[in-house]
């Protein structure tokens, strides 16, 4: 859960409660630096390749990819932020989450485009997030890095990397943060 929705969660429905911490802040790094080498062999060095954090809990763990990338190739991939809010083919049955910034500034055609995001849930977020970057050129593949996957996909999407598989049921909820993952509920 995103820092702006847990914002937004009071007026509709609840408070966030957590009852398990599943990664530290620790756990975390060691994800990251994984997933660094993973994209780092799978796409022969870092050329053309640019992370794309979507908003708002991608964007942090696209920075802690980024860095991790620069400390073992020597070199920082470009990077931006993509806001899908408007892509979303879920507006008006939940609440509408006010936009964040899309911070795009480079061309995408003939990249490789990595989506970075928090959670990985039903696999909505990533169908509006490939919708977006057609917005920014045509890029030469799209791969996708997730610090947690926790199933219950309704979409034919995968994760190429991934910090934590973490099977939940689909009333729980997983909150990502700089201190860690914390497996919750909300409540009323």
């Amino acid at each position: 859960m995103a820092k702006r929705e847990r914002g937004q969660t009071p007026p509709f429905g609840g408070v966030f409660i957590a009852y398990a911490r599943i990664l530290s802040a620790e756990d975390m790094a060691r994800a990251v630096r994984r997933m660094a080498h993973e994209i780092i062999e799978r796409n022969h060095g870092l050329n053309d390749v640019v992370l794309i954090g979507l908003q708002t809990g991608g964007v942090f763990v696209a920075q802690q990819l980024a860095e991790a990338l620069a400390e073992i190739d020597g070199q920082r991939p470009a990077t931006g932020t993509l806001d899908v809010a408007l892509h979303r083919d879920d507006i008006g049955l939940r609440p509408v989450v006010p936009e964040a910034v899309t911070d795009i500034t480079m061309n995408l055609d003939g990249k490789t485009v990595v989506l970075v995001d928090d959670v990985l849930f039903t696999g909505r977020t990533i169908r509006a997030a490939l919708d977006a970057l057609g917005t920014f050129g045509r890029p030469k593949g799209v791969q996708l890095a997730v610090m947690v996957d926790r199933g219950h996909r309704e979409l034919p999407i995968r994760p190429d990397y991934v910090g934590k598989n973490l099977p939940t049921r689909r009333d729980e909820v997983v909150d990502v943060h700089q201190q860690g993952v914390d497996l919750g509920a909300v409540e009323k």
